[in-house]
C-alpha cells in the first residue's frame, strides 16, 4: 500500500501542481487585482455564505461512501443510481434553506442573485465531489487524478480568454468569474459522471425511500463533522463582512481573502494526501493491516512540506503579498503571516485526521470539530472588531492547532502506535533549523527572490541530512511488489 500511495501520489501531486498554482496565481489573482478588494471581498463572501450549508448538499453521503465502497466495492453497482436521487432531492433543500437563511440575515436582491448561481455551482462541486468517491473508492486513482484538476483547467481557459482575450468591450466582472465556474463545473460532472455511469452498470434512476432513510442515518456522523469542519474553516469571512460596517467590512474580507488564497493554495497539495489515504486507509483497516509505516511516511512528507511553506511564509510574506496584489500590502502581509502558520495544523489532520475517518471514530471527531468551532466563533466574535482580518487569522490558527494536537492524541489512544521519540526529536529539529535557515537567508545582501530560492534549498537539504526525506527509501518502496 506504501507504493501505491507513492505512486499515485506522485500523479497527483505532478498534475495539481501543473494547474492549480496557475489557476489561484493566475488567474483567481489577476481578478482580485482587476475588480478590486471590494467587489472581490463582496463574491467571496457570498461564496463562503454559500458553502457554509454544503453539508445538506451531500449529508457526510461522499466521506460514507469513498470509505464504503473502498472497503466493499460491490456497493457501487447497488447504491449509484438511488444515491444520485438522494443527492438532487438534498440539492433542493439545501437551496431552500441557503435562500430562507440569506434573506434572514439580510441579503438583499443583488446578493441573492449571486447567492443563486453560487448556490449551484455548490451543487455542481458535491456532485462532482461524490462521483469521485466512487472512482477513488475503486482505487482507479489515475482517472480520479485526471479529474482533480479537469474543472481548473476549463476556467483558465474561459478566465483566460475574458482577461487577456480582449474579446469584450468592458473590463471584467466579477460575474463573468462566477459564471465561468458554472460552465467548468458542468462539463466536469457530465464526464465524471459518464465514467461512473460505465463501473457501476447503470440503467436508470431509482426512488427507494428505505434506501434514503438508511444512508442518510448511516452517513449522519460523516455529515454533522463536514458541517463542523466547515463552519470553522469557512464561517470567518462572513463574521468579517457582518461584524464590521459598510464599505470597511467587503474591504477587510477582500484583505483576508488576499492573504488567505496562497494557503488556499498549499492546502490543495495537501488535500490531495487525504484523497489518497481516506480509502487506502479504509481498505487496510479492513484487511487488519498495520498503517503505522504508512501513516508515518505521509506525515513525514506532509510535515516537511508544511514546515518550509508555513516558516517561509512568515519570514517572506510582505515580498510575498507585493508580488502578488497592487493594495493592502502591509495588511495582507500580517494576515498572510499567521494563516500560513496554521497549514502545519492542517497538515497533521490530513493525515490523522483522515486516519480516524477511515476508522470509523467519527464520533470523537465530531466532539474535536465541535471544539474547534466553539473556539473559531468565540475568537472572532472577540477579535474581529479590534483587529479586523488580522483577528480572524488568529482565531483561525487556534482552532486548527487545537483541533490537530488532539487528534494526534486520539490516534494514539486508538491504534497504540508505538512513539518514536527519536522521529519527533528530528522533526523539532528541522522545524529550528528551517526558521532559523529563514533568518539567515533575510541578512543576504541579494534580491529577495533569490535569497527566497536559496533558504527553500537550504531547507530540503536539512531534511535529506536529517533523513526526513530519504531517496533510497522511497526507491524502496516504488520496488516493492
Amino acid at each position: 500500500m506504501q507504493k501505491k500511495f507513492l505512486t499515485n501520489l506522485g500523479l497527483l501531486l505532478f498534475l495539481n501542481l501543473l494547474i492549480k498554482p496557475f489557476w489561484i496565481l493566475g488567474i483567481d489573482r489577476e481578478v482580485y487585482n482587476v475588480v478590486g478588494a471590494a467587489d472581490y471581498g463582496f463574491y467571496i463572501t457570498i461564496f463562503n455564505f454559500s458553502f457554509l450549508f454544503n453539508i445538506l448538499l451531500d449529508f457526510g453521503i461522499t466521506n460514507f461512501n469513498n470509505r464504503n465502497i473502498a472497503q466493499h466495492n460491490y456497493l457501487l453497482n447497488k447504491h449509484f443510481s438511488s444515491i444520485v436521487v438522494l443527492k438532487i432531492v438534498l440539492a433542493a433543500v439545501y437551496i431552500i434553506v441557503t435562500f430562507i437563511i440569506g434573506l434572514i440575515i439580510g441579503y438583499d436582491s443583488t446578493q441573492l442573485k449571486f447567492l443563486g448561481v453560487l448556490a449551484f455551482n455548490q451543487f455542481l462541486i458535491s456532485f462532482i465531489l461524490y462521483l469521485r468517491s466512487n472512482i477513488s473508492g475503486l482505487l482507479l486513482f489515475k482517472t480520479e487524478s485526471f479529474l482533480s484538476v479537469l474543472d481548473r483547467i476549463i476556467m483558465i481557459i474561459i478566465c483566460g480568454v475574458l482577461l487577456w482575450g480582449n474579446v469584450t468591450k468592458t473590463s471584467f466582472q466579477i460575474e463573468w468569474f462566477i459564471y465561468a465556474q458554472t460552465a467548468a463545473y458542468f462539463l466536469t460532472a457530465l464526464i465524471a459522471l459518464t465514467i461512473v455511469i460505465r463501473k457501476a452498470a447503470f440503467r436508470k434512476l431509482k426512488w427507494n425511500w428505505p434506501f434514503f432513510v438508511m444512508i442518510i442515518k448511516q452517513s449522519f456522523p460523516f455529515a454533522v463533522l463536514v458541517l463542523l469542519m466547515t463552519f470553522y474553516n469557512r464561517i470567518d469571512s462572513v463574521l468579517i463582512e457582518r461584524l464590521l460596517p459598510d464599505p470597511q467590512g467587503e474591504v477587510q474580507v477582500g484583505i483576508y481573502f488576499s492573504a488567505y488564497r496562497l494557503l488556499d493554495a498549499t492546502n490543495m497539495i495537501a488535500f490531495l494526501f487525504a484523497v489518497l489515504l481516506l480509502p487506502i486507509f479504509s481498505k487496510m483497516i479492513k484487511l487488519k493491516e498495520n498503517v503505522e509505516e504508512l501513516v508515518k511516511l505521509a506525515f513525514t512528507i506532509l510535515i516537511t512540506f508544511s514546515v518550509v511553506v508555513a516558516v517561509g511564509s512568515y519570514f517572506y510574506s510582505y515580498e510575498l503579498m507585493d508580488l502578488l496584489y497592487i493594495e493592502h500590502i502591509d495588511e495582507s502581509a500580517a494576515v498572510f503571516q499567521y494563516l500560513m502558520s496554521g497549514f502545519v495544523a492542517i497538515s497533521i489532520t490530513y493525515v490523522f485526521g483522515t486516519l480516524l475517518t477511515a476508522n470509523g471514530n467519527l464520533k470523537a471527531l465530531n466532539i474535536v470539530a465541535a471544539s474547534g468551532m466553539l473556539i473559531s466563533f468565540i475568537l472572532n466574535f472577540l477579535l474581529i472588531p479590534k483587529l479586523h482580518a488580522l483577528g480572524s487569522a488568529y482565531a483561525s490558527i487556534s482552532a486548527q492547532f487545537v483541533t490537530a494536537i488532539i487528534q494526534v492524541f486520539l490516534v494514539q489512544k486508538v491504534f497504540r502506535f508505538r512513539i518514536n521519540y527519536r522521529f519527533l526529536f528530528t522533526v523539532l529539529l528541522f522545524i529550528v533549523g528551517v526558521i532559523a535557515i529563514n533568518f539567515f537567508s533575510k541578512e543576504i545582501k541579494l534580491d529577495w527572490e533569490i535569497n527566497f530560492i536559496l533558504m527553500i534549498i537550504a531547507s530540503l537539504i536539512f531534511a535529506f541530512l536529517l533523513k526526513l526525506l530519504n531517496i533510497k527509501s522511497f526507491l524502496s518502496i516504488l520496488k516493492e511488489e
